[in-house]
This record gives structure tokens, C-alpha cells and sequence, in this order.
């Protein structure tokens, strides 16, 4: 069984995931409308694997016996990577203190990933500053984007 603070933790954690799913599908809808079907997709992916890594700490819940409470998740309202990021960070710290290494273990991963997204989330940016305005340019970026294929998470869980 868990510390209760790093059980409550891994909880909060799961929603602030599907919090996230809920914004990447949120760009998605914006891009969609605009007939952005590239950055649509690259967005699509980002929610299905927002929705995965709420899942891996689901299942990594449910397998140290521990109870799963799911809150209600709020309409999306801003990108919130590097507030995630932090709440890994926390959930490692309060891990370290009660010497869970087997959780830490687990966050090892997500640690890593967020470290991904952000860049990611900040190479977005830095491209659509680049290219935004110019239609050729922003037609190749899309173009580009387009070609993106989702991958599940290799996390195993014991």
C-alpha cells in the first residue's frame, strides 16, 4: 500500500491529465475549424497520449491496492505543460520523503515525458512565430504535421 500523500497525489495527478486531453482536444476543435488539419492531428495525438498517462497512473494505482477517485474535469481553459510538470515534481518529492522508490521509479517516465512536451510545446510556438503569417510556409507546416502517427507510452507497469 502507498503513503496516503503520495496515493492522494498519484490521484490528483490522473485528473490533471485528463485536464490536459481535455485542452490538447480543445486546439484541436480551434485548428479543425480553421481548416488546420495538420496541427489538428499533432494535437489529437497530444490528447490521446494525455489520456494515456492518466491511465498509467490509474492502472499503477489500482496496482498497489489503492482507491481511484475521479473528479469532475473543468472546461479547458489555457495550456497548463509546465503545471503538470511541477505536479510530477511534487509527487516525486512527497515519494522521496516516505523512501517509496518504487513510485519513483514509476515517475521516472513521466518525468522524462514532460521534459519532451514542453519542448515540444515550445517548438509549436517557435514555428507558428516563424511561419504563422506566411501562407506557403504555414501550408508546409501543416503539411508537416499532418504526417504525425500516435505511438502508445512504453511504460510497463508490474
Amino acid at each position: 500500500m502507498l503513503n496516503k500523500k503520495v496515493a492522494d497525489l498519484l490521484n490528483e495527478q490522473i485528473n490533471k491529465e485528463l485536464y490536459s486531453a481535455y485542452l490538447y482536444l480543445d486546439m484541436n476543435n480551434y485548428f479543425q475549424q480553421r481548416g488546420l488539419n495538420g496541427f489538428a492531428n499533432w494535437y489529437m495525438i497530444q490528447a490521446q497520449e494525455e489520456r494515456d498517462h492518466a491511465m498509467l497512473f490509474y492502472q499503477y494505482m489500482q496496482n498497489n491496492d489503492c482507491k481511484v477517485t475521479l473528479d469532475a474535469i473543468a472546461k479547458p481553459d489555457k495550456v497548463f505543460e509546465e503545471y503538470v510538470t511541477a505536479s510530477i515534481h511534487t509527487i516525486y518529492d512527497a515519494a522521496y520523503k516516505v523512501k517509496d522508490f518504487r513510485t519513483m521509479q514509476f515517475l521516472d517516465w513521466f518525468v522524462k515525458e514532460q521534459g519532451e512536451e514542453e519542448t515540444n510545446a515550445r517548438d509549436m510556438i517557435t514555428k507558428m512565430e516563424l511561419f504563422g503569417n506566411d501562407p506557403k510556409s504555414l501550408y508546409m507546416l501543416n503539411q508537416e504535421l499532418a504526417g504525425r502517427t500516435y505511438s502508445a507510452p512504453s511504460l510497463v507497469l508490474d
